[in-house]
């Protein structure tokens, strides 16, 4: 039995979590609701059939809540993490982590020091073609692999995703970043989860229908690994197609999806020859949110996000942004 409390429910998944939350049945049990939005508040707990607190510190005190779902707007982020680490309780985090590398890094130091179980919503990991191309650099398939890129685009800003309930995440100053940040953390989770630290960024990030005002909706970002690798990464609210999401150039091997079809070969790897969609894959994982869950009800070796890697994604995400304002190449910090 696990008792949670959501703390938080700002982000345009909540509906999807509560729905995986009411899904587990008895094994776990949400004890409260907060939200600065009592409105918001009320209707969570109503959907969860649990109670609205008024004041947070209610969630902190109480312990029987072993774990939060902090789905706040981002600029809440290191008040509510802060205090749930001084709480000592597990915490699933909503990406992205901080509004920045600043933020992002007390955080994680908070958590650590808390030593309590971190995830965030960095789902792709779990896919069975990523898991697959890791293994497969990891085994050196590739040779020395020159280019990589990873995409992840849709027409949210096109069809009005954020007009009304979920407006925030249109404000950068609430929400840390637009379009780029948004749907870009993910892709720099699988690139960096991929090839290492990165070096050096440098990026174009763009406003392109200004229905959001100035909240960009379009980048397209380079990036220097500490390995040599030149990587490119591309994140959008404006495109009505993504057909091709992940491309790895080595030589020795190439990998693409094309509509989530892995095309792959490798003189490495027999019958890779990348005529055909390579099908010979690992299982896929629960999503990132249950594998928080299945952590927290103490299954072991379950993998999640470490906070320092989340953090390490908010200060890369902060310097692509940097570059684009200034319009060179920029070091995340550290």
């Amino acid at each position: 039995m696990l008792n949670v409390a959501l703390v938080g429910a700002a982000h345009i998944h909540t509906p999807g979590f509560i729905k995986r939350l009411k899904e587990r049945g008895q094994e776990v049990t949400v004890r409260a609701v907060w939200d600065h939005d009592a409105q918001r508040a009320a209707k969570a707990a109503a959907d969860l059939g649990t109670q609205a607190v008024e004041d947070v510190r209610a969630i902190w005190k109480n312990k029987e809540i072993q774990a939060v779902v902090i789905c706040s707007e981002t600029d809440r982020h290191k008040d509510l993490v802060l205090a749930a680490a001084r709480a000592r309780k597990h915490m699933f985090v909503e990406k992205p982590l901080g509004m920045g590398a600043n933020d992002a890094f007390a955080m994680a130091r908070a958590i650590e020091k808390a030593g309590v179980l971190f995830q965030t919503g960095y789902f792709m990991r779990g896919s069975p073609v990523h898991q697959f191309v890791r293994e497969q650099v990891q085994k050196g398939s590739f040779g020395k692999i020159t280019r990589v890129r990873h995409s992840n685009c849709h027409a949210g800003s096109l069809k009005g995703w954020f007009d009304t309930d979920w407006r925030w995440m249109a404000d950068p100053a609430i929400a840390g970043c637009g379009a780029f940040g948004d749907l870009g953390t993910h892709s720099l989770d699988i690139l960096l989860w991929l090839f290492g630290d990165v070096e050096r960024v440098i990026a174009d990030i763009n406003i392109v229908t200004g229905r959001y005002g100035d909240c960009d909706e379009s980048g397209e970002g380079l990036m220097k690994f500490t390995s040599g690798v030149v990587g490119t990464l591309a994140a959008g609210w404006v495109d009505v197609a993504n057909p091709v999401t992940l491309l790895i150039s080595g030589t020795e091997g190439h990998a693409h999806v094309d509509n989530g079809q892995l095309y792959f070969t490798s003189s490495k790897v027999p019958g890779a020859d990348g005529k055909q969609p390579w099908t010979d894959l690992p299982p896929a994982w629960p999503h990132a949110f249950e594998l928080f869950l299945d952590a927290a009800m103490g299954k072991p070796g379950v993998p999640l996000v470490t906070a320092q890697e989340a953090a390490v994604r908010s200060a890369v995400m902060e310097a692509f942004y940097k570059s684009a304002s200034a319009k060179k190449w920029v070091a995340p910090k550290r």
